[in-house]
């Protein structure tokens, strides 16, 4: 059976949980980062970039059958490492699992109280672009 997004969230606070300090947290993120799929050249367009983000971001959203896929991409290594968090948590999901997840994750691992304001702020926009493009696919 596939991993709800709480038995994911579950996972990703555990992992931040084997790190001590704030350093290696944030190397790990990078790490997590690194690991994020190539994104298709063809979906980093203007449309694709999410407002209210300092770095440039690009999501990009598809739905296959009843499940929401995403493809991101950055240019500044711990944006990477954030949006490959909420693409573990949220992709593969359906619209209405998306819509409706309580990302608590973020909170938990100590993300928010660690993030300078604007990275903050540029998270909550990236969950907010991954939660339109759900709100779009139930409306299909």
């Amino acid at each position: 059976m596939a991993q709800t997004i709480v038995d994911i969230q579950e996972e990703l606070i555990a992992e931040f949980d084997l790190f001590e300090d704030w350093a290696d947290k944030y190397e790990y993120l990078i790490d997590l980062g690194k690991k994020l799929p190539a994104m298709a050249e063809e979906w980093k367009t203007d449309e694709n970039v999410i407002k209210g983000c300092q770095s440039r971001v690009w999501l990009h959203g598809e739905k296959k059958g009843e499940v929401v896929n995403f493809q991101a991409d950055s240019e500044a290594v711990i944006v990477k490492g954030l949006i490959s968090m909420l693409i573990r948590v949220l992709s593969g999901h359906s619209a209405a699992e998306i819509l409706a997840a309580d990302l608590y994750f973020i909170e938990k691992i100590g993300m928010s109280q660690h993030l300078a304001q604007t990275r903050s702020n540029g998270l909550l926009a990236m969950v907010k672009q991954m939660k339109n493009y759900a709100l779009a696919f139930s409306a299909q």
